[in-house]
């Protein structure tokens, strides 16, 4: 299949009806943290970029959200083409310039605060990051609690980027600016919004 036939297959069946669906998912993913919430993925997703992930992009892209892409993402021309069709979002190569960031190998992508945090006026200027997860349980244990959830949450997505403990808690400093994170995993995802905050291991 030459590169413009896989740019144009692979997108919703019904547009508005699936796109809402991801929506509403993903609204009840951010505002309850570490909750698992189930995504139909894209049955023809572009080489690389998740089902859920591509549902995702579907979704939050079109032509005024600049998006950044990991390395991995990035080198591959079809997924580009994909993004560019189905949504015409600009590609950015600098991950401070992105709305959304989209990246398929969570341990080799840039610090967060490489991403755009945002301006105390304006802490919604910042990137949302979308990390393809092999899993959202069976990894390293993390604790969390903020808004959204009424109990402390026990969350173990995988794999999960370098240093993860240290960089939450440095941008949960940074409130209101910093980064939000969504987790796509198979056929579900989970989110942390900047408001959630990472216990300590005895906890």
């Amino acid at each position: 299949m030459d590169l413009s036939m896989q740019a144009v297959e692979g997108g919703f069946t019904d547009a508005v009806l699936e796109a809402q669906a991801v929506f509403r998912a993903l609204l009840d993913a951010l505002s309850r943290p570490a909750s698992i919430q189930e995504v139909r993925g894209l049955e023809r997703a572009p080489a690389s970029l998740s089902p859920v992930a591509a549902a995702l992009a579907a979704t939050l892209l079109d032509a005024d959200t600049p998006v950044w892409l990991g390395p991995t993402l990035a080198n591959q021309p079809a997924v580009k083409s994909w993004i560019a069709f189905h949504t015409g979002a600009p590609l950015v190569a600098n991950p401070g310039e992105a709305h959304f960031a989209f990246c398929a190998d969570p341990a080799q992508m840039p610090t967060f605060d490489n991403f755009a945090q945002g301006t105390q006026e304006y802490p919604d200027r910042s990137t949302t990051i979308i990390l393809q997860m092999a899993s959202l349980t069976g990894g390293e244990q993390f604790f969390l609690e903020g808004p959204g959830m009424e109990n402390r949450a026990l969350f173990a997505p995988t794999p999960m980027p370098k240093h993860f403990r240290e960089q939450w808690l440095a941008n949960g400093t940074r409130f209101p600016r910093g980064v939000d994170l969504v987790f796509a995993g198979p056929g579900a995802i989970a989110a942390m919004p900047r408001t959630t905050r990472l216990l300590a291991r005895e906890a």
